[in-house]
This record gives C-alpha cells, sequence and structure tokens, in this order.
C-alpha cells in the first residue's frame, strides 16, 4: 500500500523494501538501480519529471539518506526492491518502510574514496575497474559505501567526499576520483631516533695541507750528513764438483774389492814415469794370470796374492822402522789384455 503527499511538481511516496533477489535479477546487485511499481510511473510522468530519474531515499527511523536511480517499474503496488549493499547502508531490513523523493542531483566534479581493504589496490588497474563498475551507477552520496564485484570478490568503497556538493550525478560527466589509504592499512613504524645528548659525532682527522711548490731539493750539508746504508755480504755458495770413477767397485764372485776407491782430489793423468812402472806391474800380473786354470774366468789382478790364495805381507825390518808400502797401480782405463775362453 502506499502512502502519497500531495506537492507540487514533487514526487513523494513511502513503500515497503525488499532485496533485488526476490525478483531474479541478480545483475541489479552491481549498481544503485531500484525497481518501482508502475503507478509511480505515471506519476512521474504526470508531473513532467525529466530524464534521468533521480530519487532520494530515507529511512526516517535510523536516519539515513542516500541516492538512487531506477531501472524497471515492474514491481508490485506498494513494494520496492532495492539491492542488498543499498539497504545494508540504510540499516533496513526486510518489509520496512522507506521514503521516496524525487531528486535533481549536480553533475560531480570530484569524488574521494576509501576502500575496505589493501587487497583493491593490489589490483593491477583499480580506477580502470572503478570506472567500470560507475557506469552501473547513477549518483553518488557522502557517507555510504558502494559495492565493487571484480574476478568473484566483493570490493567495498567508502564515499568520503563529493564535490560539488554531497550527493552528485555521476551520469555523462567528467569526474576526478582520488584514492585515501585504506581501512585496514597501517603506517610502518619508524625505529626511535637517538637524542642529540646521546648522539657522538664523528671524530674528523685533520689532513695536512696541499702544497703545491713541488719537491724540494736536498741541501749539500743534509747530503753530506747521510751514510750509505750498510749492505750484508752474502757467504759464497759451495758448488759440487763432478769427479768420475769415486763410486765403490763391485766383484761378480760377491767378494768385496781390495782395491781402494779413487779419491775426487787424484788426478786422472798420472806422470810418465809411474805409467811405465804400472806397464811392467801390468805384464807380471798378465803373466801370472795366464798360468791360473783353464777354463775360469778371471776379473782383476791376483799379483799381490801368493800360489795358496792369500796377500804378501812384507816383513818388518829390524830396525823398527816401519816397512815401506809398495803404491799400488791406479786404475786405468781400456790398458788390460784380453783373454780368450780358451785359454
Amino acid at each position: 500500500m502506499a502512502y502519497e503527499n500531495h506537492h507540487d511538481a514533487a514526487f513523494e511516496k513511502k513503500y515497503r523494501c525488499y532485496p533485488i533477489s526476490f525478483i531474479d535479477k541478480p545483475y541489479l546487485e552491481n549498481g544503485d538501480k531500484i525497481v518501482m511499481p508502475p503507478s509511480a510511473l505515471d506519476r512521474l510522468a504526470y508531473l513532467h519529471i525529466e530524464y534521468p530519474m533521480l530519487f532520494e531515499l530515507s529511512n526516517t527511523s535510523a536516519g539515513r539518506v542516500t541516492h538512487c536511480g531506477v531501472m524497471e517499474f515492474i514491481a508490485d503496488e506498494g513494494l520496492i526492491y532495492l539491492p542488498y549493499w543499498m539497504m545494508e547502508n540504510m540499516l533496513l531490513q526486510e518489509g520496512d518502510i522507506v521514503e521516496v523523493k524525487n531528486a535533481s542531483l549536480a553533475k560531480g566534479s570530484y569524488v574521494k574514496l576509501q576502500p575496505h581493504t589493501k587487497d583493491f589496490l593490489d589490483i593491477s588497474n583499480p580506477k580502470a575497474v572503478l570506472e567500470t563498475t560507475l557506469r552501473s551507477y547513477s549518483c553518488l552520496t557522502t557517507g555510504d559505501t558502494i559495492m565493487v564485484p571484480y574476478n568473484n570478490k566483493k570490493y567495498y568503497i567508502n564515499v568520503v567526499e563529493t564535490k560539488p556538493s554531497t550527493a552528485v550525478s555521476i551520469i555523462e560527466t567528467d569526474c576526478e576520483v582520488d584514492f585515501i589509504p585504506p581501512l585496514d592499512f597501517k603506517e610502518p613504524e619508524k625505529p626511535p631516533s637517538p637524542s642529540l645528548s646521546n648522539r657522538t659525532l664523528p671524530e674528523v682527522k685533520e689532513e695536512p695541507p696541499l702544497d703545491f711548490k713541488g719537491p724540494e731539493k736536498p741541501s749539500s750539508s743534509s747530503l753530506s750528513n747521510r751514510t750509505p746504508p750498510e749492505v750484508k755480504e752474502e757467504p759464497p755458495k759451495k758448488i759440487a764438483k763432478f769427479s768420475p770413477f769415486t763410486g765403490s767397485g763391485r766383484r761378480l764372485n760377491g767378494k768385496s774389492s781390495t782395491q781402494p776407491a779413487v779419491s775426487p782430489s787424484s788426478p786422472l793423468i798420472d806422470n810418465p814415469q809411474q805409467n811405465a812402472a804400472n806397464g811392467i806391474n801390468g805384464s807380471k800380473s798378465s803373466s801370472a794370470s795366464s798360468r791360473q786354470k783353464s777354463g775360469k774366468l778371471v776379473f782383476g789382478s791376483n799379483a799381490n796374492q801368493s800360489s795358496n790364495g792369500t796377500p804378501n805381507v812384507l816383513p818388518k825390518s829390524s830396525s823398527g822402522e816401519p816397512p815401506q808400502v809398495e803404491e799400488k797401480p791406479k786404475f786405468q782405463a781400456f790398458t788390460g789384455k784380453k783373454y780368450s775362453l780358451r785359454g
């Protein structure tokens, strides 16, 4: 049942409100359009209300006021259907009485919005999403909370400020939109700054002034007083000299050689007189070796051994003087004679 107050060139009626979901038109949830009865259209035409038709909704019991547009005139008489987010703003329940008046709003030039959560700002382009959503809206009122659906998620945004008035029309107008930090935004805590008394100034090292006169030449007195640095002499390094045939000899029968090793200091070239004597001794040793049994190979000289195999020992002289030791012939390479296996 509708309650009507007669005013010249004004539409004002009271209706019972219900959500849009009652008439199975879910697409009307994304906007601020309401559904009114056909009698309302007749009255608006009679009053010559021009397009766009804008209305002021009032909940006198809660003191809430908002503005909206109209989509269709198909509701039952005495009833209107509102988007659910609008009923929440108006603090209306199903079947509550709401007063509807026609309104004439100025075109908006500036709107300040505040998202409820910072998730809305994480969208790649929130202003483009908001622009697309506001095409379903006909007006905005300061203090309202609008709903922006995006990617199967609902974002709620507060209308903080509108210019040039508290309620503006956004139909076919260029409106500047500004955002303020979301309701759940928290500023990062700043570390406490130390007081000036506790601050210690950094030490500044004084650097010597730069001298652009160039290097000074030393005086003659300073040159005369200077003492040359001491140079330590390194000891001469011992270099090992190569001495041929200084190793010990080995025999084939396993016995140690009776001939002493040639000392490295002894020269390899002796006097010709000693070589001649050595040649005589070599001939004697060769004759002695020829008397050995046939079938034996003998390497070396056995001239100093007796027939029994014992070395000859010189008798001591009666005068007590030490006997003179015969000098053994020194080894000379390639001075021996050849022997055949046949003897």
